[in-house]
Order: C-alpha cells, then structure tokens, then sequence
C-alpha cells in the first residue's frame, strides 16, 4: 500500500462524529462504541442518553465519566493531523483512546433459587429440606469502577455475563443465614 494510499485511508475511515449508544437489548450493561483504531476525532459530538454513562478510557486508564448529556469532544484526534504527524508510527496514531457505555438503568426479575434443597435440623420436625427462591434487581452505581473490577475490556457484557455469581452469591448468603 503507497503513500497516498494510507493518507487516504486513513482520512476515509476517521469520519465519526457521533459517539451515541441506542440499546435495544434491555440486558446490556456495558457496550464498548466501535471506533476505527481507537482514534476519537477532535469536536466529536458525544451524546449519553438517561440512564447511561459514558466512559473514556484513554491510555489504558479512565480518563473521565460523562452523564446524560450532549458533549463536544475537545483535544481528541484530528484524522488528518494526527495521521501526518505519526508518519514516524507508521501512519497509526499513537493515542489511543475508547468509550464505554454503561446502562445505569435498574435491570428487574433477576431469578435466582437453591439448585438442591438445603438440609435443616430442627428440635420439634427433624431435619427439614428447604428451597428457596426469589427475584432480585441490579443497577450499576460506579461505571469506572465497574469497568476496572467487573467489566474489564469486554466490548460487549450483558446481565448473564454476570448473573450466575450473584445467583451463587445470593444462595450462598441464604445457606449461611439458615446455619
């Protein structure tokens, strides 16, 4: 591929100017916006809807959360600018950067109950088998935290990337209550 070529690729596939996430799943949490090489072009419209977040990750780090909101994104890099000046990187910028969308809406009728019924003993009745079972709801309140200790770089987490640990959770604290 020439010179030219590059160039021009480059400045063809850099045109995002707007960073905005419709969820039609109702069970993602986390959506991570595809952006060509992670390259976000200076005065970028950024618009977060309710009940969403925004997550810069810039460098591998958390740069900045941004709420509901419509947003213009300043010091990013410019398609042409930032492929000229990297011309030394061979024509990849070397600033990186990647939003993340987090759904901070509550998601509602969590299942959740006991796999075998748990041994009990009791003074009047014997031992007793009990089940148990229930439903729960989840939100997330931190959306950078939840990217650093939960999410990690998935592009993409949804309700059953995590809803079998909280179930194991739930049961687990229910066993150690009846004990």
């Amino acid at each position: 591929m020439g010179f030219f070529d590059k160039v021009k690729d480059a400045a063809m596939n850099q045109f995002i100017e707007v960073i905005e996430w419709l969820d039609d799943s109702g069970n993602t949490i986390l959506y991570r916006f595809p952006v060509y090489q992670q390259e976000i072009k200076n005065g970028a419209q950024l618009i977060v809807r309710e009940s969403q977040t925004a997550v810069f990750v810039f460098e591998g780090q958390v740069a900045d959360v941004f709420t509901p909101g419509r947003y213009t994104v300043e010091g990013g890099n410019t398609p042409i600018l930032s492929k000229l000046g990297a011309w030394k990187f061979g024509f990849n910028s070397p600033i990186k950067s990647e939003v993340y969308f987090v759904n901070t809406k509550q998601f509602t009728d969590m299942k959740w109950g006991t796999a075998n019924p748990i041994m009990l003993r009791d003074a009047d009745f014997g031992i007793v088998r009990l089940r148990a079972f229930g439903a729960y709801s989840l939100r997330v309140a931190d959306p950078a935290m939840f990217i650093k200790e939960v999410a990690g770089t998935n592009a993409h987490f949804q309700t059953e990337d995590i809803d079998e640990q909280l179930k194991r959770a739930i049961v687990t604290e229910f066993s150690d209550a009846l004990g």
